[in-house]
């Protein structure tokens, strides 16, 4: 954890001397949970802003919050031993703590505080770049997402409202000590109609999308699945193929050195070639991940590039459906951190290597 940490504060020096500032204020929960290698600074899970905020001054190393949240931070998620400067002030007495530290200091935010230059940009690229531990971290919380994943799908039947079905998914994502960020649930014709379904009470008959993504420790990884209950029909069959080709040219793309930008050139390229030439305007295509369920969205002006080290959740769709995963890059290939082993794989062949991609699970 020291090793991390110190890379981190390393780094963020290195940035405040780029801008030539002297300190930096981060009050984001992604950030949060980048800087304390993996703390949750959320109450209200969706909420941008945390309930602490942290200070890397030049007289130290800061966290500022209030006395309701002081006692977690501290027996919990153990933060002093990491070498944070508590200031607690009392939650209904206004406070000029922050004033009184950053006074006559170039400052530099996450782009949530008024006053100060807004770094919040060049703080995702820091982050985009995974640490060991942090992959570690990474590939625990992909099995876990993908075993909730398929927990979930051998327990939904015909008959189960979307409601139902988003909560078995959401009992197996916190079975397995993860919080379900998104829990989105489709049925039939609704898996036509909606790229993003929040669940209702509509019934299940007999084409089911699952889509979840899971936080933990910061990091999210995001995966989908699909199970169909009874004959897939040829027009699904052959989205399904399409779609998986479409997943498999992002991922074969996503290569060290390669832009975001020409990644999604060629996948764009695919969605014409597989006879969908226009699908890809309907929901936006995925990009890098890590500390947010996307870190950037890739289009064809996108200058990210790619590294070793980085994590992507790509979610092509064509209208009724979708291949999503979450990958790490490599310097000569990748990992698919929420596979599920054993469900059923259309194997793609492209670059002179084969890519396996997620099929809908047919239960006959």
């Amino acid at each position: 954890m020291n090793d991390e940490l110190n890379s981190k504060i390393s780094k963020v020096g290195q940035l405040l001397s780029e801008y030539d500032l002297d300190a930096l204020l981060v009050q984001r929960v992604t950030n949060f949970a980048w800087l304390t290698c993996g703390g949750a600074s959320y109450i209200n899970t969706t909420d941008e802003s945390g309930v602490a905020s942290l200070l890397i001054a030049p007289s130290g190393r800061y966290l500022i919050t209030n006395n309701i949240e002081a006692p977690r931070f501290q027996q919990e998620e153990k933060l002093e031993q990491q070498g944070w400067k508590f200031e607690v002030s009392q939650w209904y007495q206004p406070t000029d703590v922050l004033n009184d530290l950053t006074r006559d200091l170039r400052l530099a935010t996450d782009g949530l505080h008024p006053h100060g230059k807004d770094l919040n940009n060049d703080l995702i690229r820091l982050r985009a770049d995974l640490l060991l531990a942090e992959q570690d971290r990474f590939r625990k919380l992909g099995r876990g997402c993908a075993q909730a994943m398929n927990a979930a799908i051998e327990t939904i039947q015909p008959g189960m409202t979307e409601y139902e079905i988003a909560a078995i998914l959401a009992q197996e994502t916190h079975r397995r000590e993860i919080l379900p960020i998104v829990n989105l649930i489709a049925t039939d014709q609704r898996i036509y109609s909606y790229r993003h379904p929040l669940p209702t009470a509509k019934k299940l008959e007999r084409y089911a999308m699952l889509v979840l993504c899971g936080r933990k420790h910061g990091l999210v990884a995001s995966i989908t699945r699909l199970v169909h209950f009874g004959p897939l029909p040829d027009e699904l069959f052959r989205k399904a193929d399409a779609v998986a080709a479409i997943d498999a040219a992002f991922i074969a793309a996503t290569r060290p050195g390669q832009s975001l930008a020409s990644i999604f050139l060629r996948a764009q390229a695919k969605y014409v070639e597989v006879g969908f030439p226009d699908e890809w305007q309907l929901h936006h295509q995925g990009g890098p991940a890590g500390y947010a369920a996307r870190e950037a969205i890739a289009t064809s002006h996108e200058d990210w590039v790619v590294r070793a080290g980085q994590a992507f959740a790509w979610n092509p769709s064509i209208t009724g459906t979708k291949s999503e995963d979450t990958i790490l890059v490599k310097d000569n290939g990748f990992e698919n951190m929420t596979e599920i082993f054993g469900w059923p794989e259309i194997k793609v062949e492209l670059d002179d290597q084969v890519i396996s991609r997620p099929a809908i699970l047919v239960v006959r």
